[in-house]
C-alpha cells in the first residue's frame, strides 16, 4: 500500500512514464475515504488505471498543472470536499483566514470557483484534453444557479468551465461505466447517456420523454421561471423513474440524464474497502499536516444518503433521497483496522451519515421505484409508509463497542430525534444513546420554533422538539447522568419574519438555553431554500416566500438569537422597539435587554465596567 503519485518522482518510481487519469483537486491530498478525491482515485486504481493527483495548485505556476503531462484519458477536476465559495466566504461574505483542507489550514490558497479556475488553466495548457468535472461544487451548480457570493444567476458550471463532461452525485457508478468503455476503447468524449452525468450539445437533442427547463434566457428574465426550473429539475432527482432534462443555454443545450442508481451493499463495502493510506501525504509533514484529516480519521460512514427533506441541505441533491449502507462486517474491519494505527486512542469519533440514524431505506417502494415526487418521508408529518426501525443501527453500535481497543464509539454526525422518537423502542434506544455514545451533550437540529420558518425549511414543528428534550431529560435522569442537549439554530432562512426571530428569541430565553454559536443561513448552490431566497418563491408549490435579504435585518435576527451578548443589546433594543415589542425590554424575567436610558451606549458602559475591575 502506498499514496499515489503526487509529484514526479514519485510516477517516475511506479515506473509510470504517463498517466491514465489525473485527478485535480482544490484540497490538499488526504488518502481517506472521508475525502471524494480520495475515493475516485483509489476506485480508478482497482480498476487498472494509472492515476495521479495534482493537489491544491497554485493558478500562477503552470509548472503545477503541467507536472505530469497530459493523461491517456482524462483530467479529473473538482473543487475539493466543499465548494469553493463555502470555503472561502462567511455567511457576509468576509473572506475566511482559515481552510482546513489546505496544508497547515492556511487560508487563501484555494481559487474561487475553483472548478472553473483550474479546469480553464487545464483548457488553455492542455487543449486537446477531455476534462471531467466532479465533486460537490460541480455536482450542485450543474444547472443554471444562483450565486450569493456575487449576487447573480450564473450559467451551468459545465459551460463556464469549459468542460466534456460533468459527474453529478457520488459517482462511483459512473466511474465503473467510465473504466469499462475506456477499456473496449470506446471514446470518453463520445458517451452522452450515462446516468448521473450531464453535457453540452450544439443542437437540442431527440430525447425520448426528455423535460425541457425552461431557457437561460427565461430564468434570467423571470424569478419565478427561475423557481419553476428548479421544481421541475428536483421532481426529475430519481434514479428510476427520472427523465433527462434539456435546458437552452447562451451557446448550445445542456443535457442532464436522470440520477445514477444506488450503490448496492456490495458496492458500498468494495468502496471503503479499498487500500487508503488514512492519513495526509508526507509532503504535507513539515507543514503541521491537514486539520480537515482530524475530525474524520477515526469516523466511520456507515451509509449515505437522506430522506430528512431539509430544504436548506443539499445533501439529496448529491447523496440522493435513498439510503445505501455499507454491512457490519465492512464497518467493522475498518474499525479493526484503525485500532492498528499508532494515532488511535481507543475513541471512534463517529459512527454515522448525513443523519447517523437512518440506516435502512425509508420504505420497500424506495428501493424499486425511488423516492416519491414532491412529497417528504418526515414532513409535515410521517409518511403513512415509513419504516421507523432503529434496531439494525444499534446492533452495529453494540458490536462496535465490543471491538477490542475500543473504549468509547461516539454519534456525532446528527440524529434526527422525529424519526427516534416515531419508534416505538426510541425511548430505549434514547437512554442507550445517552448512556454509551455521547459525552457531555448531544448536538441535534430543531433550526427554528416559528411555523413560518420551519414550514421553509421542511422541518417538524417545535413541539416535536419539545417532546424530544423531555424524552432527553427523562432518560438521563433515569441513568443518573447530567447531560445537555445543544440545538443547532438558524437565522434569515427564507419565510423567517423578524417577528419569528423574536419568537425563537423568547423560546432560548425559556429552556434557558444561549447558543454560543449560530448559523446564519447561506445560500449555498442546489438547495431549495436557495431557490426560495433568490426568486422569492417556493419552487414545489410557486407560492410567494417571504425573503430577508438586507444585511442589517440579518443581523437583527442573529444579534435576537444571542441576545444576551454587550455587544448585541443595542441592536436588540432597538428591534425590540421598532417592533412593539417593548414588553419584552425591562428587567423582569421576560425581558430580553434592559432598558436603554437616552445616549447610553451599551458597550461603552460595559468597557468602563471592564476598565473598574
Amino acid at each position: 500500500m502506498s499514496f499515489l503519485p503526487l509529484t514526479k518522482e514519485e510516477m517516475l518510481k511506479r515506473n509510470w512514464e504517463v498517466l491514465d487519469f489525473i485527478i485535480v483537486s482544490g484540497d490538499a491530498y488526504v488518502d481517506h475515504p472521508s475525502f471524494g478525491m480520495s475515493i475516485v482515485a483509489r476506485l480508478l486504481e482497482a480498476e487498472g488505471f494509472r492515476v495521479g493527483i495534482i493537489a491544491a495548485p497554485d493558478l500562477n505556476k503552470d509548472q503545477d498543472f503541467t507536472l505530469f503531462g497530459a493523461p491517456t484519458q482524462a483530467f479529473m477536476i473538482s473543487a475539493g470536499n466543499m465548494d469553493s465559495m463555502v470555503s472561502n466566504y462567511t455567511a457576509a461574505k468576509k473572506r475566511r483566514s482559515q481552510d482546513d483542507y489546505a496544508p497547515g489550514g492556511k487560508g487563501g490558497l484555494r481559487p474561487n470557483r475553483a472548478s472553473i479556475a483550474n479546469s480553464l488553466k487545464i483548457r488553455e495548457l492542455f487543449p486537446q484534453s477531455m476534462i471531467i468535472l466532479g465533486g460537490i461544487e460541480a455536482s450542485l451548480r450543474r444547472h443554471p444557479h444562483y450565486d450569493y457570493w456575487e449576487d447573480t444567476l450564473k450559467n451551468s458550471i459545465i459551460a463556464e468551465a469549459q468542460a466534456d463532461l460533468l459527474i453529478y452525485g457520488m459517482a462511483e457508478k459512473q466511474l465503473w461505466q467510465l473504466a469499462e468503455f475506456s477499456r473496449r476503447n470506446v471514446p470518453l468524449k463520445n458517451l452522452k447517456d450515462l446516468a448521473g452525468t450531464a453535457y453540452l450539445s450544439e443542437e437540442k437533442p431527440e430525447l425520448a420523454e426528455a423535460v425541457i427547463l425552461p431557457s437561460l434566457a427565461q430564468v434570467r428574465k423571470s424569478k419565478r421561471e427561475y423557481a419553476r426550473s428548479v421544481g421541475q429539475a428536483e421532481k426529475e432527482q430519481n434514479p428510476f423513474l427520472g427523465k433527462p432534462l434539456i435546458q437552452k443555454l447562451d451557446q448550445g443545450y445542456l443535457v442532464v440524464n436522470p440520477p445514477a442508481k444506488p450503490l448496492s451493499q456490495k458496492e458500498m463495502d468494495a468502496v471503503y474497502d479499498l487500500p487508503y493510506e488514512r492519513t495526509w501525504h508526507p509532503l504535507y509533514d513539515k507543514e503541521g499536516g491537514v486539520p480537515a484529516l482530524a475530525e474524520v480519521e477515526f469516523s466511520i460512514t456507515s451509509h449515505r444518503g437522506c430522506f430528512g427533506g431539509c430544504n436548506f441541505c443539499a445533501i439529496t441533491s448529491h447523496q440522493g433521497r435513498i439510503i445505501q449502507n455499507r454491512s457490519h462486517e465492512s464497518i467493522l474491519k475498518e474499525i479493526e483496522a484503525m485500532t492498528k494505527s499508532p494515532r488511535f486512542k481507543g475513541y471512534i469519533h463517529d459512527i454515522g451519515g448525513p443523519s447517523a440514524n437512518f440506516r435502512i431505506p425509508a420504505c420497500a417502494k424506495q428501493e424499486e421505484f425511488g423516492a416519491c415526487n414532491f412529497r417528504q418521508c418526515l414532513f409535515p408529518e410521517n409518511c403513512p409508509s415509513l419504516v421507523v426501525d432503529h434496531s439494525d443501527y444499534f446492533e452495529l453500535l453494540r458490536k462496535a463497542r465490543k471491538v477490542a481497543g475500543v473504549k468509547k464509539v461516539f454519534v456525532r454526525s446528527g440524529i434526527r430525534y422525529d424519526f427516534l422518537l416515531a419508534d416505538p423502542k426510541g425511548q430505549e434506544y434514547l437512554e442507550e444513546l445517552c448512556l454509551y455514545h455521547i459525552s457531555g451533550q448531544l448536538k441535534v437540529a430543531p433550526e427554528h420554533v416559528a411555523k413560518n420558518a420551519l414550514d421553509c425549511m421542511g422541518k417538524p414543528g417545535v413541539e416535536v422538539f419539545d417532546q424530544f428534550r423531555l424524552a432527553y431529560a427523562k432518560a438521563n435522569e433515569k441513568l443518573g447522568l447530567k447531560q445537555y442537549l445543544v440545538p443547532y439554530l438558524m437565522t434569515s432562512h427564507p419565510g423567517c419574519h423578524l417577528s419569528d426571530a423574536i419568537e425563537l428569541a423568547e423560546y432560548v430565553r425559556d429552556i434557558g438555553f444561549q447558543p454560543q454559536q449560530v448559523q446564519d443561513f447561506i445560500p449555498t448552490p442546489g438547495s431549495i431554500s436557495t431557490a426560495m431566497y433568490y426568486s422569492g418563491y417556493d419552487p414545489i408549490t410557486l407560492e410567494e416566500v417571504t425573503v430577508i435579504k438586507s444585511p442589517q435585518k440579518r443581523r437583527q435576527q442573529r444579534a435576537l438569537l444571542q441576545y444576551k451578548k454587550p455587544e448585541n443589546r443595542r441592536i436588540v433594543h432597538d428591534t425590540l422597539l421598532s417592533s412593539g415589542r417593548q414588553d419584552l425590554i425591562g428587567h423582569g424575567e421576560k425581558a430580553l435587554v434592559p432598558p436603554l436610558s437616552k445616549g447610553q451606549n451599551y458597550q461603552r458602559r460595559n468597557s468602563r465596567k471592564r476598565r473598574r475591575r
